[in-house]
């Protein structure tokens, strides 16, 4: 049986967050470490981008791995990798190409397993709402975070299990014209975030 708390044991308890700054303190608030996180929109609205920005920022707080399992190694990954200088934080950053899911969650297993887990996407996982959770459970026991990426079907994530996660993780982060829209459980934030300047000011000058 799991121990009961008292209204004294949860007030006085710390929960260490990340001191994002800037527009990513403003969008995004300050979320503990051991976050979990949904990102979600059509394709071509700047999904990919959302997620190595997010990357190369987590690199400031702890090792990321980035699982491509839908791209992999690839040319376009290449060139987002690219134009975000990702090469600035080579020695935080590891991009696993397709790993498998139980291959994964054995690497995140590991004593000395990274900070923060990226899955790219929910649609190329092949797994279930058990597995899923496991792993989640996992992150939160060693105190990593993980963040999902998933399809959209209009403007709600693709599929039973993304849709699922949605409603389970921390942070809900709907990608549309190259700006992403924060919600969920934020501790602050709630801003809208710019992607790319010059293609958000493009989508949505065409939408007047």
């Amino acid at each position: 049986m799991k121990r009961a708390y008292s209204v004294s044991n949860v007030l006085n308890k710390k929960f260490p967050t990340m001191p994002f700054k800037g527009e990513w303190q403003q969008s995004f608030g300050r979320p503990s470490k051991e976050f979990s996180a949904l990102v979600w929109g059509d394709s071509g609205n700047g999904k990919t981008d959302m997620m190595i920005q997010l990357a190369k920022y987590l690199c400031n707080f702890g090792k990321v791995a980035y699982n491509s399992m839908e791209e992999g190694v690839s040319h376009t990954f290449q060139m987002a990798l690219q134009r975000h200088f990702m090469h600035t934080v080579e020695k935080e950053f590891i991009l696993l190409d397709r790993e498998p899911w139980d291959d994964m969650v054995a690497r995140m297993q590991r004593r000395k397993s990274p900070d923060f887990l990226i899955v790219d996407s929910v649609q190329y996982t092949g797994v279930d709402r058990r597995k899923y959770k496991y792993l989640k459970e996992l992150m939160k026991s060693k105190g990593k975070g993980l963040v999902f990426l998933s399809h959209a079907q209009g403007k709600s994530p693709k599929g039973a299990l993304a849709d699922f996660i949605r409603y389970d993780v921390d942070l809900k982060i709907f990608v549309e014209g190259f700006k992403a829209y924060p919600a969920g459980r934020l501790n602050g934030g709630g801003e809208p975030f710019t992607i790319w300047e010059e293609g958000a000011a493009k989508f949505y000058s065409n939408l007047n």
